[in-house]
């Protein structure tokens, strides 16, 4: 099969959808892959280094875009839109319920998009997981700078010093971001409590974290009194290809303290804080409320090398099954086949078809 592999165009987002390694392993399999010229740069991989892996470099988008199957990182961007073509596969990260647009776009083009997100295996999103994994630590670490007063922060040292209280991180969601950003917290020295509605996940979490973490169970009552606290507040709330709720409304934002900050990983899917909207790594903080609200999407672009090579890990089997067989390879393995968000100009997800009744 000819498989595309396009340089990525959203803000700053130096991933790229096949690793060198992988590049190989399809190569010897007798595939053919062909890498938009520069497409590895950002995450250290060279055009040479795709070229004694067995990829054939083309030097437009377009050129990588005509293929069979095509393997990217983030969703089509609209200046991409015309490059897709009927009976197309298209592997990435889709997050659909939050773009009414692109779903409509890849309907229209009649491509088959399967979204990395929605994969499912036992109940887990195994090519979610390794980039959840990366923004629930990259949250702590980007929370912390722009606590920073230079970076319009309270000042705060997240870890505090001996006589001055350290600060508090106040986490929604205990899945796998909010477990990461808990550990980067707690390594830094942070108060950090957790709040989740799942008790048995609570009770999971009292086993991993012990009296390092407050656990807490979700209502609208305790968030609206924990979120004033926070000097640092997380969105870390995930509900499988459908819109994250809104927890915290903008009247629990407006008590925070000024110079306090939002991180919400969420926001790809939405977002769980009213009062955040996506930014870019370009451009990544504004102010609403007095508080600094950080939204970037694609957090895990920011390290590109571990974040590439990580997600490789994950989706490599499945491209290769893609490669192999086609659209069979949705029938032949269930877990793959749940990826299958649009395909032939239909809306086939049951979790973004509820949240687009009327696609």
């Amino acid at each position: 099969m000819e498989i595309g592999v396009p340089k990525e165009i959203k803000d700053q987002e130096f991933r790229v959808g096949l690793s060198p390694s992988s590049v190989r392993g399809l190569s010897d399999r007798g595939h053919t892959v062909f890498v938009e010229t520069q497409a590895g740069d950002g995450a250290g991989f060279t055009d040479d280094d795709y070229q004694q892996a067995g990829a054939k470099l083309v030097s437009t988008a377009q050129e990588a875009w005509s293929r069979q199957l095509v393997v990217k990182v983030k969703e089509p961007r609209p200046a991409e839109y015309d490059l897709m073509q009927a009976g197309q596969l298209l592997f990435t990260y889709l997050h659909l319920a939050a773009d009414r647009g692109l779903t409509e776009q890849l309907m229209a083009a009649k491509v088959t998009a399967i979204a990395y997100e929605t994969v499912e295996v036992n109940h887990t999103l195994p090519l979610l997981t390794p980039m959840s994994i990366i923004a629930g630590r990259l949250s702590v670490q980007f929370g912390a700078r722009f606590l920073e007063k230079q970076q319009g922060g309270r000042g705060v040292l997240l870890g505090g010093v001996p006589g001055v209280r350290p600060g508090r991180v106040v986490i929604l969601g205990g899945g796998v971001v909010g477990t990461e950003a808990a550990k980067m917290a707690i390594g830094l020295g942070a108060q950090v409590q957790i709040v989740d509605i799942n008790l048995a996940r609570l009770n999971e979490l009292e086993e991993l974290f012990g009296s390092r973490v407050e656990l807490v169970f979700s209502s609208a009552a305790q968030i609206e009194a924990i979120v004033p606290e926070a000097d640092l507040l997380i969105g870390a709330v995930l509900v499988p290809g459908r819109k994250a709720p809104t927890l915290v409304p903008r009247a629990y934002v407006e008590k925070m303290r000024p110079g306090s900050v939002i991180v919400d990983v969420a926001v790809d899917q939405g977002g769980c804080i009213e009062t955040l909207h996506p930014t870019s790594h370009s451009s990544p903080i504004y102010v609403d409320a007095g508080v600094v609200h950080y939204g970037v999407p694609n957090m895990p672009g920011a390290v590109p090398w571990t974040a590439t090579q990580a997600l490789n890990n994950s989706t490599f089997p499945y491209v290769m099954q893609l490669a192999d067989h086609g659209t069979a390879a949705l029938e032949r393995d269930g877990n793959l086949g749940k990826g299958l968000n649009v395909t032939e100009g239909a809306l086939i997800h049951p979790a973004v078809k509820q949240v687009f009744p009327d696609l």
